[in-house]
Parts: C-alpha cells; sequence; structure tokens
C-alpha cells in the first residue's frame, strides 16, 4: 500500500526538482560538446566569395565538390583584416600542413579521379575571426605557384611573404613550377634549365592601393575581392616589375603608414600563354593593435608638434618670407642643419627618437642664429641666398625622383643617385648667384608652401610629404635604393597643388 502511494505521487516527488535541473544542463552541455567536435560545414562554389565566420574554438570545415575532370589543381584563399586565422589540410594544424597569418592560402593537387577536396579554418587565438574566402581551380597548362618552394615549410606554397618597417615593405614568395597532367609526377625544379623547364616562367608583380584614410574591414573585403585572381589584378592593379626565373623572388617598395596596399604576383608562362596568381597580401604600414602608434593613432605626439609649428613658420614665408628676411634665413638655416643632423645622428647612434628629434631641433635652432649671424656680420646677402636656393634646389631634387623616373633600374646604383641628386640640387644656387631677388621670392613660396604640407601629414597622411620622406629613408636605410617608391596621389594633396597653380598663373586682367 505504501509502495503505490509512492508511485501514485509520480516522478516529481521521486526526483527533486533541482536533480532535474541538473540533468537538463548536463544535456545541454553534452549537446554543446558534441556540436564542437564537429566541424561546421561550408560548401563552396568556383570563384565564388563567400564570408566566413570562425566561432572561438571551432573548426570550420570547407569544401568543394563536383570538380571537373580539367581542373589540375585548386588554391583556397582566405583574408581577414588584421586577425589571424589558420588554414589547413588536416582537422588538426601541423607546421608542414597549414597556414597563419592575415592572408593565407593553400595549393592541393587534384588526384587522378577527386571529385571533391576540403580544408580546415580555425582561430588560433581563441578569438572569433571574421573574414572572406575564395576557391580558384586551374589547368595542367598553368604554372603551379609556390611549385618549387625550398625556403618555407609547405611542399608547395602559393603565399606571398610580407615584412613591413618604418622604410620598406618586403616580400618574398617560392618559385612556380610549370603545370603538368592532373595524377603525375611534378616536373623536376632545377635539374633542367631549358625552355621545357620552369625557368621559362616569368613573375609580374602588381600592386592595388586602397582608398585613402579608410581602415574599415568592410572596404578591404570589398577590393580584396577585385584582386585575387589573374584577371582581376591584371585590369584593375598596377603592375611595378616583371621577375624572371633568373631574378631573386624579392621585391621592396616604400612604407606608406596608414595607406592600404594589396601585393600580388602573377606567374606567366610565356610558351603556353597562361597564368596563375598567388595569394595576394595587403598590409597598412602599421598595426592594428599596438598600444602605441597603431593604425588609428598614426604620429608621435613630439612630430605633430615640431611639424605644427614649421607649418605655420612655412606659412608665413610662403607669403611674407622675402619681406622679413632674417626671419626667413633662420628657419632655412634652423631646415637645413636640423634635417643633415637628423640624418647624421640616427645613421651613427641608437638614441630614442623622440631624443634624436630633440637633438635635432636644438641643432636646427644653432644653425638659423649661424646663418642670421653669417648675414648681420658679413652683409652679403649672395651668400645667405645660396643657402636658400640649396634648400630649393633640394626640394626640386626630390620630387623629379618621386616621380615614376625614380623607378628607373639605374637609380637603384646608390652611387648614380646621388651623384645626380646633388647634381640637381647644386644647380639652383648657380641660378640665385644670376637671379638673388626673382629666385629668393620663389624659394619662399615653393619651401614656404611645402612646409604646410608636412605639418598637414603630421595629422593627415599625404601623399605629396613623401616627396622628401623617400629621400630621408633613402639616406637612413642602406637597403632602401631597391624599393619602389610608388605611392597615390590622394586627393588632399591636390589642394595644395591647385593653390599653387593659382599663384603662379593668375587670371589675366
Amino acid at each position: 500500500m505504501q509502495v503505490k502511494e509512492k508511485l501514485a505521487e509520480g516522478p516529481g516527488k521521486m526526483f527533486p526538482p533541482l536533480c532535474w535541473l541538473f540533468l537538463m544542463r548536463s544535456l545541454i552541455a553534452l549537446q554543446g560538446a558534441a556540436a564542437q567536435e564537429v566541424p561546421s560545414h561550408i560548401e563552396f562554389s568556383f570563384g565564388k566569395f563567400r564570408n566566413v565566420s570562425l566561432p572561438k574554438n571551432v573548426t570550420v570545415e570547407a569544401v568543394v565538390s563536383k570538380i571537373p575532370a580539367d581542373i589540375t589543381y585548386i588554391v583556397f584563399q582566405f583574408h581577414t583584416q588584421h586577425q589571424n586565422a589558420t588554414l589547413s589540410y588536416d582537422r588538426i594544424p601541423t607546421v608542414s600542413s597549414s597556414q597563419t597569418g592575415f592572408d593565407v592560402g593553400l595549393l592541393s593537387p587534384l588526384r587522378l579521379l577527386q571529385r571533391s577536396l576540403q580544408w580546415y579554418l580555425l582561430s588560433p587565438e581563441g578569438s572569433p575571426v571574421a573574414g572572406t574566402a575564395v576557391i580558384l581551380p586551374y589547368r595542367q597548362s598553368d604554372p603551379v605557384p609556390g611549385g618549387c618552394n625550398l625556403e618555407f615549410n609547405l611542399s608547395i606554397d602559393a603565399s606571398i611573404y610580407l615584412h613591413y618597417n618604418l622604410f620598406e615593405t618586403i616580400i618574398r614568395f617560392a618559385p612556380a613550377n610549370i603545370g603538368y597532367a592532373r595524377g603525375s609526377s611534378p616536373p623536376l625544379c632545377d635539374v633542367n634549365m631549358g625552355q621545357n623547364s620552369r625557368w621559362r616562367l616569368q613573375y609580374d608583380v602588381y600592386q592595388y592601393f586602397l582608398p585613402e584614410n579608410n581602415l574599415s574591414e568592410e572596404l578591404l573585403i570589398t577590393h580584396i575581392q577585385k584582386v585575387a585572381n589573374v584577371q582581376e589584378m591584371t585590369a584593375n592593379g598596377r603592375r611595378l616589375v616583371t621577375l624572371t626565373s633568373n631574378d631573386k623572388t624579392m621585391v621592396s617598395f616604400s612604407s606608406i603608414p596608414g595607406q592600404g596596399v594589396i601585393y600580388s604576383v602573377i606567374v606567366r608562362d610565356p610558351l603556353l600563354n597562361t597564368s596563375a596568381s598567388y595569394v595576394p597580401v595587403h598590409t597598412y604600414g602599421c598595426s592594428f593593435t599596438s598600444m602605441l602608434d597603431n593604425c588609428y593613432t598614426l604620429g608621435k605626439v613630439s612630430t605633430k608638434v615640431l611639424f605644427t609649428m614649421l607649418g605655420i613658420a612655412g606659412l608665413l614665408i610662403c607669403f611674407f618670407g622675402h619681406r622679413f628676411f632674417k626671419s626667413e634665413l633662420f628657419c632655412v638655416g634652423f631646415a637645413f642643419v636640423a634635417f643633415l643632423f637628423f640624418i647624421l645622428i640616427t645613421r651613427t647612434s641608437s638614441l630614442d627618437y623622440d631624443l634624436r628629434l630633440a637633438l635635432a631641433t636644438v641643432m636646427g635652432v644653432v644653425g638659423g642664429v649661424l646663418l642670421v649671424l653669417c648675414w648681420w656680420r658679413s652683409g652679403s646677402v649672395l651668400l645667405c641666398v645660396i643657402v636658400v636656393g640649396m634648400i630649393l634646389g633640394f626640394l626640386v631634387s626630390s620630387t623629379f625622383f618621386f616621380t615614376p623616373i625614380g623607378n628607373f633600374q639605374i637609380f637603384r646604383s646608390d652611387a648614380v643617385f646621388w651623384v645626380t641628386f646633388s647634381s640637381i640640387v647644386m644647380l639652383f644656387p648657380l641660378i640665385f648667384l644670376r637671379w638673388p631677388r626673382e629666385g629668393n621670392i620663389t624659394a619662399c613660396a615653393i619651401v614656404g608652401g611645402y612646409a604646410v604640407v608636412l605639418a598637414v601629414n603630421s595629422y593627415i597622411y599625404t601623399s605629396l610629404s613623401y616627396i622628401v620622406l623617400d629621400i630621408l629613408k633613402r639616406a637612413l636605410n642602406n637597403d632602401f635604393s631597391r624599393a619602389f617608391t610608388d605611392v597615390p596621389f590622394q586627393a588632399i594633396g591636390e589642394y595644395p597643388s591647385i593653390i599653387t597653380e593659382e599663384l603662379f598663373n593668375p587670371p589675366a586682367r
């Protein structure tokens, strides 16, 4: 009778509510663990981009199926803005089977009857990652990017490795191999150097600038999709150089902090008239995660203070410099000595940047005072105007090498470059000796106006500032001579150009 009464009370009496709650939570936890053990599954189509989100501690499986029989190998690309992502051949990534970075890619040769292929994506840092992915197919006549890799970890590595510092951005990549049929062995890389080997291949290096002053992730994803394959990059990018198989697979560019740039390499087979693309890489020349001087807070306070003062002085000199000759001489002497002393102290010491800038400022003040005293003591205007002419000559010579002429192969030689540069600089003091008044007025207008451009550059990066910055980088860095110095002409740089044109071309009356 007592047993029947207990059974009649139902399960709610025999299992208290706390027990039911514990049981429910256990089932939910088991379901979550099972969901994590089974990777997410994403189907891809050839050439179509998909935005992919990688959850925390979850492996995402990317799959392509129904591969046509004429496809020999496939390249999988995944791009993020500034978060690392790991792309692997295997579910458990290893050093020899995976890539980690912002722009990762894997090249997968296909077996004879293979109809499907899969890769695995995950976040190596344990935080959610978002990016865009695409799968590109290639046939047996197409060259194989990174097919003769001997330097990096993967056996076939179609990635481009990018490194940047204050002065330059360097990209490196593995040599390619000629195409081969599906299921067959790849041609040997270094046995034969004839036209039937990989030595006939050529490499076109492309550069693509993102819109200025825009660090949004959506913008990067949109433009990455414009340059991911051969046809898109050749249509939208700018080819800078073509390398042969005998050249070193490394190219250097001038760093542009805060400016988004995409680099890509397209390998071409001139014999078969085919081509294939390495995995494009991007850089902003700065860090998104650094606590100091990241992409959102570029520029040190000391630099902004100094160049703001120089900009104000340059604005006054631009319009009133010739009338206030002593003030002009002080500013010219300051710029001349401070620039040379900064180069000297940077090349000969390892002092902190702020300290070097402070010492250069002090020496600049000394130089400005000495130039004023030289004029006051000797009373010779011509002697002082020569220094003014050298400043204008420096700016004109820098502008000359800022054009595409500066990328000519002959100017890769430091001797040729500096002799030509100095010759242009010294030409202007000679002109000033003949026309001192007209030359001084012209120098005040141009040099003063450019000082304003440098002041603006302390807050908003402008391409015109690299007229002088590229020369400074070359003077400070021994390896900068091999860097390409192309920069985008930004909208902010148009205003000084328009103002200068209006000043030198007044309306007819």
